[in-house]
């Protein structure tokens, strides 16, 4: 898969919550990082074991993707890397406020996996996860 298939494949498991699904996209020595991570979550993941972990306990929080709008993708000069400007479009499922987050995303996609994730995500805009 190409780079833009794969992150395609992401938003659609993202948005029907098919968090094994999401997981079986990174190679097995990927990394997730999260610079700016809210409180209490962790800013670096190493190996797809973690990030399941991470992503079935993420499952359990009441935020529902609506969708993962791109409103820019970036090439760079090395194919495998990609740059995301992201807006997250999603609802807090206890009260029912939707909210949106911007983020950038960087991605190292090689052999159609996940090697590296880096989100920058706009964490003001997140709510409450509790």
């Amino acid at each position: 898969m190409t780079p833009e298939e794969v992150l395609e494949q992401r938003r659609q498991y993202l948005i029907d919550r098919d968090f094994e699904g999401f997981v079986s996209l990174f190679a097995e020595d990927a990394v997730l990082e999260l610079p700016f991570a809210v409180q209490g979550l962790p800013d670096r993941l190493v190996g797809r074991e973690a990030i399941r972990e991470f992503s079935l306990q993420a499952a359990a929080h009441a935020i529902a993707i609506i969708d993962l709008r791109t409103v820019q993708l970036h090439r760079t000069t090395d194919p495998e890397v990609v740059i995301l400007e992201l807006v997250t479009e999603a609802r807090h499922t206890t009260t029912d406020v939707p909210f949106q987050a911007t983020c950038i995303q960087v991605f190292r996609i090689q052999d159609g996996k996940i090697k590296l994730f880096r989100d920058y995500v706009g964490a003001h805009s997140v709510p409450d996860l509790n």
